[in-house]
């Protein structure tokens, strides 16, 4: 059996985790805003894609990687990670997962909507469903799936109730953030949790060197003793060869001798808040290049440098919507 990474807890929920998880979103579905995503997958046909998935997990785990990350609107990410669990026998992979989109693209690239947000109750109820009919008892963690204070998720109190209820079954609730935003919705899930008013143990936050705008709220979401995953860590492609990455922080990775996907990852788990960086790679070489952000130790004065190109959120996330779903 393959040796797994070192564990760290996830927060104060009881679950350990992997310093590395793989994210699903490029995997379980044809359609992602990844750049050059359509380059990435041999065969887009459902069987195809499981197969290529399959091959990444099977990578991941061979590394030691404990963590798997999914989503109801990640086309079929949910039943391929049960299917390759399934098949592998592995009982120590921590799976956790997301309500609150509706995958609608019906396996094609080509069209203009490929999910549909819709945070209500009668949602949570069904894909919760839906959820556990394919991962069953191997569901460790539930998170809202990119609340925003306009969604009203975070005041809803018939879904506040209902993940009390998921809480009290013994599954992990959190939230996952989008937008420039996002530590406005950190600190108030993390009010509402004080309050009692919400059961909220981990949040799911877009982090990297170009966008560490969340940074503060997710500090204080660690002191509170919750669970924080960064995802984005190459922000969709754009901290990779295939971006537009300032030329500093591609010497700075050149200087390193890694990548610069490894360089963004690794500084995202030098900050303290972090628990596990989700690793969104969409094939088995992206993969191998972003573990090697486990073998970088980068110093204050490095990390520094490399946050020195921040983006004002606003644009950062004015340019993510403008990336194509291929």
């Amino acid at each position: 059996m393959a040796q797994p990474l070192t564990r760290r807890p996830l927060g104060d929920t009881g679950l350990s985790v992997t310093a590395v998880g793989i994210g699903t979103a490029a995997l379980g579905r044809p359609g992602y805003l990844n750049l050059g995503h359509a380059r990435d997958l041999p065969d887009l046909s459902p069987d195809g894609m499981r197969e290529h998935t399959w091959s990444v997990l099977d990578v991941a785990y061979a590394a030691g990687v404990r963590h798997v990350d999914a989503a109801r609107s990640y086309g079929r990410a949910e039943e391929f990670v049960a299917g390759w669990l399934d098949a592998r026998g592995h009982a120590d992979v921590v799976v956790t997962s997301k309500w609150g989109y509706t995958y609608v693209a019906g396996w094609r690239t080509d069209v203009e909507v490929h999910e549909v947000k819709d945070h209500t109750a009668a949602t949570l109820r069904r894909q919760l469903a839906e959820t556990r009919a394919l991962l069953g008892g191997r569901l460790a963690a539930y998170q809202v799936h990119s609340a925003t204070l306009e969604s009203g998720v975070l005041e809803d109190t018939e879904v506040l109730a209902a993940l009390t209820a998921l809480a009290d079954e013994g599954v992990v609730v959190g939230l996952s953030t989008s937008g420039p935003a996002q530590g406005e919705v950190v600190h108030r899930a993390l009010d509402l949790a004080a309050d009692g008013s919400a059961p909220f143990r981990t949040v799911q936050a877009t982090w990297n060197p170009l966008e560490p705008s969340a940074g503060p709220a997710l500090q204080r979401a660690a002191d509170a003793g919750w669970g924080v995953m960064v995802k984005e860590g190459v922000a969709n492609g754009r901290l990779t060869d295939r971006g537009d990455a300032p030329a500093p922080l591609r010497a700075l990775a050149g200087a390193l001798g890694t990548g610069l996907d490894a360089l963004a990852l690794a500084v995202a788990l030098a900050q303290p808040f972090t628990s596990v960086v989700l690793s969104g790679a969409g094939t088995v070489e992206q993969l191998r290049d972003n573990l090697r952000a486990l073998e970088l130790e980068l110093d204050g004065a490095t990390v520094a440098a490399a946050l020195a190109h921040a983006e004002d959120p606003a644009a950062y996330w004015s340019t993510r919507s403008e990336l194509p779903w291929t």
